[in-house]
């Protein structure tokens, strides 16, 4: 008769020359319910109710220092099993002792635990181990503090599902428990607004493993339905994998919302620069002298020019920062909630770092619509050159603002991810190919800046870490709640 998860027992008959033997082997309370005297010395007993304590004392001691305890117990019957015989295959057994087998968590395992917990993520152990077994080795894995936090399947059994759900956030040892307990544990978590991860290897664990929200099946030792029932294969077994694959996790979060930010802050930018030149183009031609023969060509910014943008400045990095090395302290920081990717603070972030760069290219085309000593024609060109000019190479120093919304550009690796930094180098040697080739430049329609408009350029196309930095400086980065 094979193990099972709600008798905790199995079975084996064997023949041994006209007579047959009936071995059992399983948890020492599952074990004693079946047996009716003991052996002691080589002599059988039945005071069984008498010994039960000593029995109980001992696996109370192997218990609590992390032993997983099997009892055995036999009975020998004299002809062969009937009908009547195999039914009562688990009762009247003689207890034989018990055996006490260590199975020492990983010393990874202990790290990954504290990594939980720094990262506000809440590690529940659910075993068939006795409680005092489960309750040590919780203890020493950092899961346990407080053995009031342990509980057993019949403790489980007893409550309602109301209950369990208002206690659940206070449980983080179940122990004895059946494979139904487990799908009322994911189930009460759950229903608290949490997001559930299970682990499992049996059979009995698949409908858990369906039910939470990704389902963790073994590799090794799991069985080919816990598998079938599982969101991911650990290949090796390990739990501090799982907390491995949580850090990655984040960090490719973290490295999408980057990618979103830069490209829709960019956007923005370009948005605000070409509404407000459209709005603006009638005083500019009232203060600067553009006669009406010109105003058709008092563009901000010329479609090929716009088409490059998009095409070269913003591509490449967004790309790059798909790569970026995870931020310091990642897995110190609280899980966030499912509230979507734009929160509060990102949405502030897109906004006024795209006004920002859009107010910084209109600046610049202003500035070089005030050039004095050329002509009309030459003023536009210039204006539209640095225009352009500020808009490409102010987005890839933005590129660094974005890397990390709390902490300096100063205080931080900016080299750390050569993937961007090439990303930066190519888009910048694109960018200058296409300002100082003559025949590109006529292409693009640009114009030769006097030095002193270089300069002016040159500054705007800083200003965006200057500014971002005082945001940050001033903490209105829009990351009090993130």
């Amino acid at each position: 008769m094979p193990f099972d998860s709600d008798r905790k027992l199995m079975t084996t008959v064997h023949k041994i020359g006209e007579k047959f033997y009936i071995f059992t082997k399983g948890g020492v309370d599952e074990l004693l319910a079946c047996c009716s005297s003991y052996q002691k010395n080589g002599e059988v007993l039945s005071d069984l109710s008498n010994y039960k304590e000593r029995i109980q004392d001992c696996n109370k001691t192997m218990a609590q220092n992390a032993l997983r305890v099997l009892a055995a117990a036999y009975k020998v019957v004299n002809h062969p099993l009937t009908d009547d015989d195999m039914k009562k295959l688990e009762s009247g057994l003689t207890f034989i002792g018990m055996v006490g087998m260590i199975d020492p968590p990983r010393e990874e395992a202990k790290e990954a635990v504290k990594k939980c917990i720094s990262a506000g993520i809440k590690t529940v152990m659910i075993t068939g181990d006795h409680k005092i077994t489960a309750t040590a080795i919780a203890k020493e894995l950092g899961i346990l503090k407080d053995e009031k936090e342990a509980i057993t399947g019949a403790e489980l059994e007893n409550m309602s599902d109301e209950e369990l759900k208002k206690k659940v956030r206070n449980i983080s040892v179940y122990a004895r428990v059946s494979p139904e307990h487990k799908v009322r544990i994911v189930k009460a978590w759950q229903e608290n607004g949490e997001i559930v991860a299970m682990t499992g290897d049996g059979v009995n664990d698949a409908p858990a493993l369906k039910k939470a929200d990704i389902g963790c099946a073994m590799g090794v030792v799991g069985t080919d339905v816990a598998k079938e029932a599982a969101d991911v294969i650990l290949t090796d077994d390990n739990f501090a994998t799982v907390v491995a694959a949580v850090e990655e996790g984040r960090r490719i979060y973290n490295n999408i919302l980057k990618a979103i930010a830069f490209l829709l802050s960019s956007n923005v930018g370009e948005i605000v620069v070409l509404f407000l030149a459209i709005l603006l183009t009638p005083v500019f031609a009232t203060h600067f002298g553009i006669t009406d023969e010109y105003i058709n060509e008092l563009d901000v910014l010329l479609p090929v020019q716009i088409l490059w943008i998009n095409l070269v400045t913003d591509s490449l990095p967004a790309l790059a920062l798909a790569v970026d090395p995870a931020e310091k302290g990642i897995m110190k920081k609280k899980p966030l909630k499912t509230k979507g990717i734009f929160t509060k603070g990102m949405t502030w972030r897109i906004f006024y770092q795209g006004v920002m760069i859009g107010l910084l290219t209109l600046t610049a085309f202003v500035l070089g619509l005030a050039t004095e000593g050329v002509s009309v024609s030459e003023k536009i060109a210039i204006g539209e050159t640095m225009a352009f000019t500020v808009l490409a190479l102010s987005e890839l120093v933005h590129v660094f603002n974005i890397r990390n919304n709390k902490e300096s550009v100063f205080k931080t690796n900016p080299f750390n991810n050569g993937k961007l930094i090439l990303a930066i180098i190519v888009s910048a040697a694109l960018m200058l190919t296409v300002l100082l080739v003559p025949a590109l430049r006529e292409i693009f329609s640009i114009a030769v800046l006097p030095l002193h408009k270089l300069e002016e350029t040159i500054l705007l196309v800083f200003a965006p870490l200057v500014i971002v930095e005082i945001f940050k400086l001033l903490k209105i980065n829009g990351t009090k709640d993130e």
